[in-house]
């Protein structure tokens, strides 16, 4: 059986760990695996606060994150600011305005919720590529 051309070819994602922050399990499941089906490395995914500061704090290397504005009714901030002091790029995921976010993250792309998991990789793979040049 021929390996099919698509398997073959890397995607921007290939050999990028992404850093996934969401609490809904099933979403949370979904991103691991599209991302993952695209060569990249999950860390995570975690769906608490102490567990993405555990992450945060393991000394390994991130390349981008997702993040989910609330986790378990705790704002996800103080994890983004920590992302975004290393130069770490993100994006939120939330069903919240972006009004909730405030002006501290309004260059952070916000995704809203039911994602498009596929335009979630492409704006990840640009924030990574963005971050090299």
């Amino acid at each position: 059986m021929a390996i099919s051309q698509a398997s073959r070819q890397q995607t921007p994602l290939t050999g990028r760990r992404i850093f996934v922050v969401e609490d809904e399990y099933y979403l949370a499941d979904d991103i691991g695996r599209t991302f993952r089906s695209l060569g990249a490395e999950i860390a995570g995914p975690v769906g608490h606060l102490d567990d993405a500061f555990k992450i945060l704090h393991d000394g390994s290397i991130l390349d981008a994150a997702v993040l989910d504005v609330n986790i378990r009714s705790e704002m996800i901030f103080p994890v983004a600011r920590e992302l975004k002091a290393r130069g770490v790029p993100f994006v939120f995921t939330t069903g919240y305005d972006r009004i909730t976010v405030g002006p501290e993250f309004q260059d952070v792309p916000m995704l809203e919720k039911p994602i498009d998991l596929a335009a979630m990789a492409q704006k990840l793979a640009a924030l990574i590529a963005d971050r090299r040049n």
